[in-house]
């Protein structure tokens, strides 16, 4: 049985705070850290968020010596439910092979740092709580060492610990026998952590707790959930963003056999069944005519011409120095380009899906969700209940890329909106149709480009301008993520790329047209498209100062900096300069991105007009590593993310209708495209950056470059096609 934790007094900024609650049979250690005292990627002059009142990570010893980690951040592949247990785990001084995970229920306490709500997002996870979770464990094994002491009447300086065991001299008790007793203590305010060198998990190769269960099939997705008397929905949503229902008639749905009931909610007709089949047939025989409204004219043609023209127009400015006209005026050498990336859907392998049921006593929500503190108020409004009346039970994400996280939670309001107009417990299920057409894509860019170069081929002036829909504008981050029409995500990795630094003339400035199509973060955000148009650039500059591409950016990049590091590491591991096979080249790119800064190298070829990538040797800079197996398979999913965005995946409209539908139109990589992929990572004492998206943007400039060494052809569109 689990009491409800003491309510906390009002924190020291100065200090980290610890608490422990008495259970029957085991000790919850809970620990704080102040918002105050770190500000990971906080925008200049936004108002700090205010300190939390309540413990916000949780672990519990049982007296079985089991150590149960409550897990605040989504698991949706990227390895937290390891990587963060591991660091408590280290201070805790545990036994590794008795270590549980759950995830943590929604509450402010389980808030994430960098953003001041529930969430996971921006590659923020084992760094924005690693000093959290070295304190909680840090204070749980302060407290057990105390608790041993007492009983055996010796100093606690005098007691050792080893793998969930504390030892005194030829005494010895296990963490669960001491659990009660250390329960009972009050918890220390200060804490002595290890040493790094005294490690002996954080940084070790370590297989994850959660491989076992998604191999046989055990671990619970939301698309999973099962719930006495649940019915499936599905909804009919308009073809066109905008568009409302106009007239509906549901009477074939109603005579298909398995079919419930159907309502109707704001963003359209909801089928309710006692399975998926029936409810998507009963979908299929509505009779619906929609009002598409103004949308109905929105095309992709139409669109690229009007970012086009944009393009040629001075926009908002986000970064200048020096007098850009003049320089590239009086330029000996100019070198002009235009970029431009397609609408991206997150397409991620379990379509979205929300379980709901509605009681008397508030609402529970059975989801993969990556962002539990905006839902919670999302749904508390819908119902016209508490935020705490909202129960919501995170179940494991399959893939979430950022679609899990959005400013109105629409998959979730959708499933609680249908579950109140049935007055019935309700999972509503997307298809894969669903999940392509509706809404919340990367946005598309278009980018213009010119430089001037000197004598020594260095260039002396870069301008850059950037037109694409806002992805905060209209939203409630907007005044957080937004400053002087500027949203920060348009701009990033093209207003503060580090090659700017050595050059005297700059200017970025940004245009950001409205458009009914919803759009949203998306794997790296507005790095996925600076990188590939500054890398590529940069490229060009190189070819035509007729210099080495890495002999070009050692000489752009800062002496000893962390990309100029990464680089040169990926290109000694890849054997820049040497011969390759016959009908191969090699191109590269580098980026920092979240904290962390990543080369890639890939080599290519094209066969029969169709471009191979064979090879792709990635170094990463992320600072201190909790697990490099972690790190690894994060380079190697964002290389296969971001190929499928390099060499096939685009969202198109015509008149006013996302032209996809499925994986045969809405192309990703398959597996007899996905190269050798090798991660080399950098021994860095840094600060500690995100590994969950900076592999992606290095990627597509990387191959774009080896097609451009290889032809002599320049793509400079996404996706890259030698037609």
């Amino acid at each position: 049985m689990t009491h409800e934790s003491d309510t906390l007094a009002a924190p020291s900024r100065r200090r980290f705070l610890a608490t422990s609650t008495a259970l029957a049979g085991g000790l919850v250690i809970a620990c704080f850290v102040p918002l105050g005292s770190r500000k990971l990627f906080a925008q200049e002059g936004a108002a700090p968020a205010p300190a939390p009142m309540d413990p916000n990570a949780f672990v519990r010893i049982a007296s079985d010596n089991s150590v149960t980690v409550l897990l605040k951040h989504s698991e949706m592949g990227q390895g937290v439910w390891t990587s963060i247990p591991m660091v408590l785990a280290e201070e805790l001084d545990c036994d590794w092979d008795r270590v549980r995970v759950l995830n943590a229920p929604n509450a402010a306490v389980y808030s994430n740092l960098a953003f001041g709500i529930q969430g996971t997002g921006g590659s923020t996870s084992t760094l924005e709580c690693f000093d959290q979770m070295r304190m909680a464990g840090a204070t749980a094994r302060a407290m057990l060492i105390e608790a041993a002491a007492r009983q055996w009447q010796v100093e606690a300086g005098n007691c050792r610990t080893e793998r969930g065991f504390v030892i005194c001299g030829d005494k010895k008790a296990s963490y669960g026998d001491l659990a009660d007793a250390a329960a009972a203590l009050k918890a220390p305010a200060n804490v002595r952590l290890k040493d790094p060198s005294k490690w002996t998990l954080i940084g070790k190769p370590t297989p994850r707790l959660d491989s076992l269960a998604k191999v046989n099939g055990t671990a619970g997705f939301g698309i999973d959930v099962a719930r006495p008397g649940l019915l499936v929905a599905v909804l009919a949503r308009a073809p066109v963003f905008g568009g409302k229902v106009k007239r509906l008639d549901a009477s074939r749905t109603r005579a298909v056999a398995g079919v419930v009931d159907v309502v109707q909610i704001p963003r359209g007709v909801a089928v309710l069944a006692r399975h998926t089949w029936a409810a998507k047939q009963g979908r299929e025989a509505l009779e619906i005519e929609w009002d598409n409204g103004a949308g109905a004219s929105l095309s992709t043609v139409a669109m690229r011409k009007d970012y086009r023209k944009l393009a040629q127009k001075p926009g908002l400015i986000a970064r200048e120095a020096g007098n850009i006209e003049a320089a590239l005026k009086s330029s000996r050498k100019r070198v002009e380009a235009v970029y431009e990336v397609p609408f991206l859907a997150h397409a991620p392998m379990e379509p979205l899906n929300c379980t709901v049921e509605i009681s008397e006593a508030g609402c529970e929500i059975w989801t993969g969700t990556q962002f539990q503190g905006v839902d919670q108020g999302v749904v508390a409004q819908i119902l016209g209940i508490t935020p705490e009346q909202v129960k919501i039970h995170t179940q494991f994400l399959g893939g979430g890329f950022g679609r899990r996280a959005n400013p109105v939670s629409d998959f979730i309001a959708e499933a609680v909106q249908v579950a109140k107009a049935a007055n019935k417990p309700v999972k509503l299920v997307w298809m894969r149709e669903d999940d392509i057409r509706g809404g919340y894509y990367r946005p598309m860019w278009v980018s213009r480009l010119a430089a001037a170069l000197g004598k020594d081929g260095m260039p002396s002036a870069w301008t850059h301008t950037v037109v694409g829909q806002s992805i905060a504008a209209g939203t409630p981050f907007a005044p957080m993520m937004i400053k002087d029409g500027i949203d920060a995500t348009s701009i990033e990795g093209a207003a503060d790329s580090p090659y700017l630094a050595a050059i005297p003339a700059v200017r970025i400035d940004l245009h950001s047209p409205e458009s009914p199509i919803p759009v949203l973060w998306w794997r790296s955000v507005g790095h996925s498209h600076t990188g590939f148009v500054v890398e590529s650039f940069v490229d060009e500059l190189a070819h035509a100062a007729k210099t080495d591409p890495l002999a070009y950016r050692r000489q752009l990049l800062p002496a000893g900096s962390r990309n100029l590091k990464a680089l040169e590491l990926a290109a000694r591991e890849f054997g820049w300069g040497k011969p390759l096979a016959e009908g191969h080249a090699a191109g590269m790119a580098v980026h920092e991105s979240f904290g962390s800064h990543v080369a890639q190298v890939a080599e290519v070829s094209v066969e029969d007009g169709r471009i191979r990538v064979h090879r792709v040797v990635c170094a990463v800079d992320c600072g201190p590593v909790v697990n490099p197996m972690t790190v690894e398979a994060q380079m190697q999913s964002a290389i296969a993310f971001g190929l499928s965005a390099a060499l096939h995946s685009e969202i198109t409209f015509k008149d006013g209708k996302v032209e996809q539908s499925n994986f045969h139109d809405y192309k990703v990589l398959k597996f007899d495209e996905m190269p050798k992929v090798e991660v080399h990572v950098v021994n860095s004492s840094e600060k500690m950056g995100g590994v969950g998206e900076p592999g992606l943007p290095p990627i597509a400039p990387a191959v774009a470059n080896a097609i451009f060494a290889l032809t002599g052809k320049r793509l400079r569109t996404l996706p890259l096609s030698m037609a």
